[in-house]
């Protein structure tokens, strides 16, 4: 190896870059890794729109997950049009390869008092599955997509 290969190999590999948790940029590996004392309950929360749809109807939806596990674990979340007795609280469930989201109504009238979503990922980005209501997750067929 030549002198002057020998000084690029070292000088490209001497130059690392380090980031924290929060996409920073720190001087150390250690920086990088070390518990951080001022992360915020946001890191550990995100949301995002979906849309589900199911011939004429149309449900708008707002998911609260955790981006830090995957599949994401839902927290929260509303179905706030477009289904029956809306808006309806999102208890929980998970979105990766799949996606399960469990409901319960909030809103006023005689339906059904909870749902069941769940599918399975597709693209361009959206899950196709079943959905249905009090225990029954197999009632009515949607395509779900993001919605920007």
């Amino acid at each position: 190896m030549t002198t002057q290969a020998k000084r690029q190999k070292s000088h490209t590999g001497s130059e690392h870059r380090f980031h924290n948790p929060q996409g920073a940029e720190v001087k150390t590996r250690d920086e990088a890794f070390a518990s951080q004392q001022d992360m915020t309950a946001e890191a550990a929360s995100a949301s995002t729109k979906l849309e589900l749809h199911n011939g004429s109807m149309t449900f708008a939806i707002e998911v609260e997950y955790n981006p830090n596990t995957y599949p994401h674990v839902v927290t929260g979340g509303k179905i706030t049009s477009g289904i029956s007795g809306a808006p309806w609280d999102i208890t929980g469930g998970f979105m990766g390869e799949t996606i399960r989201l469990d409901a319960k109504r909030t809103g006023q009238g005689a339906h059904a008092h909870a749902m069941t979503l769940v599918g399975e990922f597709q693209n361009p980005p959206a899950y196709r599955g079943t959905y249905g209501f009090d225990g029954d997750s197999s009632s009515f067929k949607h395509t779900t997509s993001y919605h920007c």
